[in-house]
């Protein structure tokens, strides 16, 4: 290929420097190739050594197509990567936030899966189903390290922890609340997260076309594109409560039936135990609260703060919104009385819900609520419990890496 012939010859005339160099000839090093089983570092310091290295990336991670080298990284582990530019520069990888169908897809060598045991698959089928997803992931290229999660609050540290020891990627396999939980120790890293889905209602699975199956999903984690997504970060209970969400913030009616669900039936029956919860709130009044959305004032009792337009794992009431965007889609609903509420869910069920008397849809970035006189006003993210109120939710561009289908997002 010409442009290989040329980029050789640039990068050989610079090798003798053996540095790192800027401007004109850029890049002329490899830090570190790591092989399957161990790093070796090799010193650059010949032109048919830097050919063959190159021609060992090529062959492996794109065989009969065309390099496309603008935005390409080779990513091995904790290896320095290089990227090659048509330009015949050199440029040190970064990740990218949307990446071409012909950039290459990391090499991940060290790879550490993250589970709740006391998620829903996970505790129903005994250990079995985390022994078919390491042996799924192996098939695939793995070296697997599995690290269980030791209660409430603990993935995050777990996430942190491995990715400071040098992981290369992170797989989470548990509900929504898990993979909340572990991308909070991601958020800002480049470090991409994956998502096996093992939960109750499995929304970020749904949302963005992942098989619902653990083992099938882990078996298609090739196929998928690491891209930068915007983020949810809410604070609430006086500031005692600081927090990332991936999908959603929920203030009022659905926080409240969070908080009631009991978790001795939820791991039970699943999905069953929300609606136990929701049918206990029938013919009771819902207490209603401000809302102040990118500076404008609203009253309602329910408000809906979203990044993706799943809810619950098999509505839409979101519909002009995905975690590439970096707003939030805000649904507020009014209304004290919970019979209003079975209205707007016979819309939700019809489709119809999008300009029903009583709700507003806005597109925001920063929201603010206020107290209410009850006590009873919670917030929830991810499907889980986060605290009281006043609140205040913005949202985090650019702030986490997630393997997605090149798809998604795409009108």
């Amino acid at each position: 290929m010409p442009d290989f012939d040329e980029a050789f010859a640039r990068l050989a005339a610079y090798a003798p420097g053996w540095r790192v160099g800027s401007g004109e000839g850029g890049v002329a090093v490899f830090e570190l190739l790591q092989a399957t089983h161990e790093g070796v570092v090799f010193g650059v310091c010949d032109f048919r050594l830097i050919q063959n290295v190159i021609e060992m990336f090529v062959v492996a991670q794109l065989v009969a197509k065309r390099l496309n080298l603008t935005c390409g990284i080779f990513h091995s582990g904790s290896s320095t990567i290089i990227a090659f530019s048509r330009r015949n520069s050199f440029q040190t990888g970064r990740p990218c936030a949307r990446p071409s169908p012909e950039s290459p897809i990391a090499a991940y060598k060290k790879t550490v899966l993250i589970y709740n045991p006391r998620a829903g698959k996970f505790e129903r089928s005994s250990g079995s189903l985390l022994n078919r997803l390491v042996d799924a992931l192996r098939r695939e290229g793995h070296n697997v390290t599995v690290a269980p999660t030791t209660g409430p609050g603990t993935a995050g540290a777990i996430a942190r922890e491995h990715i400071a020891a040098g992981a290369d990627l992170i797989v989470a396999a548990g509900g929504d609340g898990t993979i909340n939980e572990v991308a909070e120790g991601m958020v800002h890293s480049s470090i991409p997260l994956a998502v096996l889905p093992a939960g109750t209602a499995n929304v970020l699975a749904v949302e963005t076309g992942l098989s619902r199956t653990p083992e099938r999903a882990a078996a298609k984690l090739k196929e998928l594109q690491p891209r930068r997504i915007a983020v949810g970060h809410v604070t609430c209970d006086g500031g005692r409560v600081s927090r990332h969400f991936l999908l959603m913030a929920g203030i009022g009616l659905d926080a409240q039936i969070v908080y009631r669900v009991n978790g001795a039936l939820k791991a039970r029956t699943g999905k069953f135990a929300y609606w136990v919860a929701s049918w206990s709130l029938l013919g009771r009044s819902l207490p209603e609260f401000d809302v102040e959305v990118d500076g404008r004032p609203f009253r309602c009792s329910f408000a809906l703060v979203s990044k993706v337009k799943n809810y619950g794992g098999d509505f839409s009431i979101a519909r002009s919104v995905d975690l590439l965007q970096d707003r939030f889609e805000v649904v507020l609903f009014e209304g004290q009385s919970t019979f209003r509420y079975a209205r707007y869910f016979v819309g939700l069920i019809l489709n119809r819900i999008q300009g029903m008397k009583g709700l507003t849809v806005l597109r925001a970035r920063e929201l603010k609520i206020g107290c209410s006189d009850d006590s009873r006003v919670y917030a929830q993210i991810d499907g889980e419990f986060a605290g009281h109120l006043p609140a205040e939710i913005r949202i985090v561009p650019d702030a986490l890496t997630v393997l997605l289908a090149e798809e998604y997002g795409r009108p």
